[in-house]
């Protein structure tokens, strides 16, 4: 049984930082590529990182350029989200998500795999 598992949401003040880790099981981790997205209260679920299986290659949404770095430790079966200046509008449900290919398109379509996601609130 897969599961991805998010952590590290929580409140944080506007220009803070964040760490969001999601850990996986129950699957070949290095055979998958990962993905963040979130969802804004109101508003569809949106891409926000990829990484490549096997870590080399990386792609962010342009909201997300700049002040998140996704990363992955394919050893600890984790994949992570550091989030820096954030803004009132990064808050959202963030999203967990994995497929099996080595690279993702950011597209949640082809996402196999979903963890429950977590609450980043960024106050103002």
């Amino acid at each position: 049984q897969v599961q991805l598992v998010e952590s590290g949401g929580g409140l944080v003040q506007a220009g803070g930082s964040l760490r969001l880790s999601c850990a996986a099981s129950g699957l070949t981790f290095s055979n998958y590529a990962m993905a963040w997205f979130r969802q804004a209260p109101g508003k569809e679920r949106e891409f926000v990182a990829t990484i490549s299986s096997n870590g080399v290659s990386t792609y962010y949404a342009d909201s997300a350029k700049g002040r998140f770095t996704i990363s992955r430790d394919n050893a600890k079966n984790t994949v992570s989200l550091q989030m820096s200046s954030l803004k009132p509008e990064d808050t959202a449900v963030f999203y967990c998500a994995a497929t099996a290919s080595r690279y993702s398109r950011g597209f949640s379509s082809d996402m196999t795999y979903w963890g429950k996601g977590t609450l980043v609130t960024v106050s103002s």
